[in-house]
């Protein structure tokens, strides 16, 4: 039975310590090519649900203003009690353009590149790899090839279907009964064409090239944007009074925000050690999928330098219903990255125990949809719990304190075994 809700609802006014008075927060999203408008409109509506669900008042939200190249949406929350607010400057680091220039190709030149990449990583041992750590996920990564397979057979099947009713059993030319074959399954799947894109079969498709070809080293694109973006934070940290910086990233966000937090501290030797608290948040992270394939040295050196660096906090929420993430994964053991044991400092892995904090009924039904769960670490809780998004990323404890404040444990793993609290 779910859990009743306490007196005490979960508040965004928390007085900790040292708490926290600015803020300024960089969300990076996953592989999403509505990131413009989806994360924004995803914000507004889950924190009304948030404040209205546990009765706490709603925090102002300001407009939100898009920078004049398009790459970073921005808006302000303040939280809290008068007096006590919690003032929270939001940004969006946009990359969608790119994700959108990758779906725009031909659908049979990203269903090549798909293949091309799956029999890569298949033959370097990585796929076998990436099924270990969570054949949830391999799954996922299978499925465009799968559905590249399964639709021309559909179209092949029409058309011997056709051959046979049309030249065989009614004495038509054959080239008639092959053609009207070839027409019924282009019509079949031009049919089905929204329930693809509802299923995100094109978006997973060239979402699983992106990862390669970044692994690979062959998206100096995206190395651009990182550019721009690590040039952006620094001016945004050097002329803001703040307390903390966080980072947050989503999905393959997740390793969008560790490649900017590595660059950072490698640009500023200072950063994390004087001045705002520097806090990562990553959640529901397919960092993997890219750091496992045997060319991505250097993102594999970025994790490594985060993993022994006590100049920031990095806490990764995993969760098993989640298909899209590796629940369990430890960088340092499931990489092989050379941290002596005693110098190990990130990340700190979380649970986000989605069943203890979703409605029973709607944790029933949530999870018999993949990407509506994938989505849950950005959505407002039905129950307070350990795992509180507009907690985590607006009220007034920095990420540390409030991770270290949990009576949560972390995630203890083991190769073929995972035990959550």
């Amino acid at each position: 039975m779910a859990p009743l809700i306490p007196s005490t609802p979960p508040r965004l006014s928390v007085d900790p310590a040292k708490p926290v008075r600015r803020r300024i927060l960089f969300y990076l999203p996953g592989y999403d090519p509505e990131a413009n408008r989806r994360y924004r409109t995803l914000f507004v509506r889950e924190l009304r649900r948030y404040a209205k669900r546990f009765g706490i008042a709603l925090p102002d939200i300001s407009r939100a203003t898009l920078s004049e190249d398009n790459q970073v949406q921005t808006w302000s929350v303040r939280a809290g009690e008068i007096g006590r607010e919690t003032q929270t400057t939001y940004e969006v680091l946009l990359w969608d353009d790119l994700v959108r220039r990758d779906m725009a190709r031909p659908v049979l030149v990203s269903a090549a590149l798909n293949a091309l990449a799956l029999l890569h990583v298949a033959a370097s041992g990585t796929l076998l790899r990436l099924y270990r750590a969570s054949w949830k996920c391999g799954n996922v990564i299978l499925y465009p090839f799968v559905m590249t397979l399964l639709l021309p057979g559909l179209v092949l099947l029409l058309v011997a279907l056709s051959h046979g009713l049309f030249g065989i059993g009614l004495g038509a030319p054959s080239e008639f009964g092959v053609a009207v074959g070839v027409m019924g399954g282009f019509a079949a799947l031009w049919r089905m064409a929204p329930w693809l894109e509802r299923a995100f079969l094109w978006q997973l498709m060239n979402d699983w090239v992106f990862n390669w070809q970044h692994a690979n080293g062959r998206r100096p694109d995206y190395v651009a944007r990182l550019d721009a973006f690590t040039a952006h934070i620094e001016a945004q940290i050097s002329a803001e009074d703040i307390d903390e910086v966080l980072f947050v990233g989503h999905s393959t966000g997740a390793l969008t925000a560790v490649e900017l937090a590595a660059r950072l501290l490698k640009r500023d030797h200072r950063l994390g050690c004087e001045g705002p608290t520097l806090s990562l948040l990553t959640l529901g992270s397919s960092i993997p999928i890219v750091a496992m394939q045997p060319r991505a040295c250097s993102t594999r050196a970025e994790i490594e330098s985060l993993a022994a660096s006590q100049r920031l906090v990095w806490v990764d929420y995993q969760a098993p219903q989640d298909w899209m993430n590796f629940p369990g994964f430890e960088p340092t053991r499931d990489l092989l990255l050379r941290v002596p044991a005693a110098q190990i400092a990130n990340p700190i892995i979380r649970s986000a125990k989605f069943s203890e904090i979703i409605d029973a009924a709607a944790y029933h039904q949530i999870r018999a949809h993949p990407f509506r769960m994938h989505f849950q670490f950005l959505m407002a809780n039905d129950y307070p719990g350990v795992y509180d998004i507009f907690a985590l990323t607006l009220g007034p404890q920095c990420l540390r304190d409030r991770v270290i404040a949990e009576e949560d444990t972390p995630l203890r793993s083991s190769r073929g075994s995972l035990e959550y609290d």
